[in-house]
C-alpha cells in the first residue's frame, strides 16, 4: 500500500481561473497569446507569490500612501470629508449662488459668477428652530420639502414675484412693431391730420 504523505502546516496557492479550453492550432498562436495576456489581470504593483508587497522606491510609496488618505479639509476644520455631488445637491448649490435673483429685498456680496463650479468641502443640514420661534419663524409640516429647490417653487410671495418679473422681461423682448402705428395721444392725431390733407 503505498503511504499518503500528510502534509503538517498551512499552505496557499492563487487559484487562476483557465481562460483557454480545447487544444490549440498552430494559425491561430499569436492571437491566442493576446488574448491571453489581456483576459489576465495585471495590478501595477508585483505579486510576489500571490500577496501584494509594497515597492521599494519611496516616490512609489509615498503615491500609495497619499490614494489611501481619506480626502478631507484637515485638523483645523475638523476633517470634514468631501461630498459627493447627486443631482440633487447640485441644484440647491445653483441655487444658493443664485439666492440674490431670488429675493428682491435681500443683498448678498458678490461670490462666483460661475455657475458650474461648486465647492469641494461643504456640509448639508437642517435647521432646528428653538421652542421660542414656534409662530414666528417656523416652517410648518405643509411648507417642509426635501430639497431647497423644491421650497422655493411652493413658496406663494415667490411665485407672485417670478411670475411678475418673467412678465416684465416679456414685455421688454416683444417686438414693437412700426412706431407710426402706434397711438401716442396727440401727435398721433396729427400725423393723422397731416395725412389727410
Amino acid at each position: 500500500m503505498p503511504e499518503d504523505k500528510k502534509i503538517i502546516g498551512l499552505s496557499w496557492e492563487p487559484k487562476l481561473p483557465s481562460f483557454l479550453f480545447g487544444t490549440k492550432s498552430v494559425s491561430d498562436d499569436k492571437s491566442q497569446n493576446k488574448s491571453e495576456n489581456s483576459l489576465i489581470y495585471k495590478p501595477n504593483s508585483e505579486l510576489i507569490d500571490g500577496l501584494f508587497v509594497p515597492p521599494n522606491d519611496p516616490k512609489k510609496l509615498n503615491k500609495l500612501l497619499k490614494k489611501q488618505i481619506k480626502d478631507t479639509t484637515g485638523k483645523s476644520w475638523f476633517d470634514m470629508p468631501a461630498p459627493t455631488l447627486t443631482p440633487e445637491l447640485k441644484k440647491d448649490l445653483q441655487l444658493i449662488k443664485l439666492r440674490n435673483v431670488i429675493d428682491p429685498k435681500r443683498h448678498y456680496k458678490k461670490g462666483d459668477s460661475k455657475l458650474n463650479s461648486f465647492p469641494k468641502y461643504f456640509q448639508v443640514g437642517t435647521v432646528v428652530e428653538p421652542v421660542s420661534e414656534y409662530f414666528t419663524s417656523r416652517l410648518t409640516k405643509r411648507e417642509r420639502k426635501a430639497t431647497l429647490a423644491d421650497e422655493l417653487l411652493s413658496d406663494q410671495s415667490l411665485k407672485v414675484y417670478r411670475k411678475r418679473k418673467v412678465r416684465e422681461i416679456e414685455e421688454k423682448s416683444q417686438p414693437g412693431g412700426v412706431d407710426k402705428w402706434k397711438i401716442k395721444g396727440k401727435s398721433s392725431w396729427k400725423r393723422a391730420k397731416q395725412r389727410r390733407h
